[in-house]
C-alpha cells in the first residue's frame, strides 16, 4: 500500500539507492553472523535429494556455463571472502570455502526479502516487479552456491588436494 507519494523519477532514482542499500545490508549483517551458524550441514544449507548433489543446477540451469559471469561480492566487502576461485584446496581450505558458500547464500536469501518496500512509495503494481528483479538477481547467486557446495564436499571426501599442494588457482 503506497503511502509515500513521490515524483515518478525520485520514486525511480530511491528504488535504485534502496537496492543497493538492501544488498549490501544483507552483506553486513551476514557478516557479523558467527561461522557456526553457516554449517553446511545445517537444515538450510545441507544438499536436498531432489538437488542430486547439485546436479539439478547443471541440467536444468546449465549453471557450469554461467556461473563463472557471476559477480563475487565477496571480494569487495571488508571481511569478505571471494567464492569465485578456490585459493586453498586443504581441508581447512575447503571447509571455509563450505561455511563462506553458505554464507553467501543466506546473504542473497536475505537481500530477495525488501521487495514488498517499495509499494510503500511507488503504485502496487510495481511491487511484483521488484520481486520478479529481486529474484533474477539473487537466485543465480544462490543456485551457483548449492551447486558448488555438493562439488567441494566431495572433494574433501576423497581426502585428496586436487592439485598436489598447490595452494591456489582452481576455478570453482
Amino acid at each position: 500500500m503506497q503511502i509515500i507519494h513521490l515524483p515518478p523519477p525520485g520514486a525511480i532514482l530511491l528504488c535504485f539507492i534502496l537496492w543497493a542499500f538492501f544488498q549490501r545490508l544483507a552483506a553486513y549483517i551476514c557478516l557479523r553472523i558467527p561461522d557456526r551458524y553457516f554449517r553446511h550441514t545445517s537444515f538450510l544449507y545441507k544438499s536436498r535429494k531432489w538437488e542430486a548433489d547439485g546436479e539439478i543446477y547443471r541440467r536444468v540451469f546449465k549453471v557450469n556455463l554461467w556461473k563463472k559471469r557471476l559477480p563475487d561480492g565477496g571480494k569487495y566487502m571488508k571481511r569478505g571472502y571471494e567464492k569465485k576461485k578456490m585459493k586453498d584446496f586443504s581441508q581447512a581450505g575447503m571447509e571455509k570455502f563450505l561455511t563462506e558458500s553458505c554464507r553467501g547464500e543466506a546473504t542473497h536469501l536475505l537481500a530477495i526479502m525488501p521487495f514488498w518496500v517499495f509499494g510503500l512509495f511507488t503504485p502496487g503494481y510495481v511491487v511484483p516487479i521488484m520481486l520478479v528483479y529481486s529474484l533474477a538477481v539473487n537466485l543465480p547467486c544462490i543456485i551457483a552456491q548449492r551447486y558448488n557446495r555438493p562439488r567441494i564436499i566431495k572433494l574433501m571426501n576423497r581426502g585428496s588436494d586436487p592439485h598436489n599442494g598447490r595452494k591456489s588457482g582452481g576455478n570453482v
